[in-house]
């Protein structure tokens, strides 16, 4: 609850310029990539978490044989 002043505070200009900056420093062709290697692991972990909401002793089982 003590962070949503700080988002409250962000107006379109400092995105604008946030953005400016990130564009600055990766470069036109690095931010496509960027975005392209978050996505894929937004997905895994997305996937990862369907996994063991669905076979939660399969994730018993794996925690089980790493302690051996």
């Amino acid at each position: 609850m003590y962070f949503i002043p700080l988002i409250g505070g962000i107006g379109p200009t400092e995105i604008i310029i946030i953005l400016a900056i990130v564009l600055l420093l990766f470069g036109g062709r690095k931010i496509p990539e960027l975005m392209r290697g978050l996505g894929k692991g937004m997905k895994e972990f997305k996937n990862a978490q369907k996994d063991s909401e669905k076979d939660p002793e399969k994730d018993d089982k794996k925690i089980d044989t790493k302690d051996e």
